[in-house]
């Protein structure tokens, strides 16, 4: 399983995951232009991805609903301007060959999705937009082979912005956002012993760095096993896993089922 992150943030949400199969994207955020170019560059064509995704309602994961419309089949946990399949919680279904499971997160939008994806021996975590993990989920996301999860910004960083304090009281919260400390606790808590990649997604631009972000992760860095790397509202990040005769080597370039 692979995935292309075209961006990841409070200006936008687009993730594309394949696996030998199937052909999903998370959520829809950002600008039509961006969205559009980005799809071009590795000649995704929306009538061949399998379904769209959706965590929430925000419109940092909704913006660009309409251009996704030659997507058959979305899942949303909430009602959208388009037919949907709203996933029982914690009941895994079947697109193609992904077992999806959707797990309920803490964030002020209503309903609020995660998901893990399970292909062929990989498992993949996709966890943003949530002010914390409760137990059930962290048996959920136990042992997988990719994390994509919220470490969206540093307390001191944010409390010393010029944000309003009511905003910065809301990031905090339980329905709030999850802070690079509050992200790398969760892994330390879940992570297995085999090789593992993090993915550090939804960074404020305002209220934390890379530099904070992968700080709070240091014990994970430079450890063979194990890639840690910071997602970009505007730049396209690869990676994921490729079964091919249980190798699970990281793939960092252009996948070939793309060219």
């Amino acid at each position: 399983m692979k995935y292309i992150n075209f961006c990841s943030g409070s200006k936008g949400n687009c993730t594309y995951i394949e696996s030998k199969q199937t052909a999903l994207i998370i959520d829809c955020g950002s600008t039509k232009r961006y969205l559009s170019q980005s799809l071009h560059n590795y000649s995704i064509k929306l009538d061949s991805v399998d379904a769209l995704l959706i965590t929430h309602s925000h419109g940092d994961h909704i913006a660009q609903l309409r251009l996704f419309d030659k997507v058959e089949h979305c899942y949303s946990s909430v009602e959208l301007e388009r037919d949907v399949i709203v996933p029982m919680p914690y009941l895994p279904f079947m697109i193609k060959d992904i077992e999806v499971t959707a797990l309920v997160l803490s964030h002020d939008s209503g309903l609020t999705y995660g998901y893990v994806l399970e292909s062929d021996g990989i498992k993949l975590v996709y966890i943003t937009d949530t002010g914390y993990l409760n137990h059930t989920n962290l048996d959920y996301i136990r042992n997988a082979d990719i994390y994509i999860i919220e470490s969206n910004h540093n307390v001191d960083k944010l409390m010393q912005s010029s944000r309003p304090h009511m905003t910065k009281a809301r990031i905090l919260s339980d329905t709030g956002h999850l802070s690079n400390e509050d992200s790398a606790q969760i892994i330390r808590k879940v992570i297995g012993p085999q090789k593992r990649e993090i993915v550090l997604a939804h960074l404020s631009e305002e209220a934390n760095s890379e530099y904070l972000a992968l700080k709070a992760y240091e014990e994970f860095i430079n450890q063979r096993y194990i890639n840690v790397k910071c997602l970009k509202q505007h730049q396209e990040t690869l990676g994921g896993y490729w079964n091919e005769e249980h190798t699970h080597e990281i793939i960092d370039i252009r996948f070939a089922s793309l060219k």
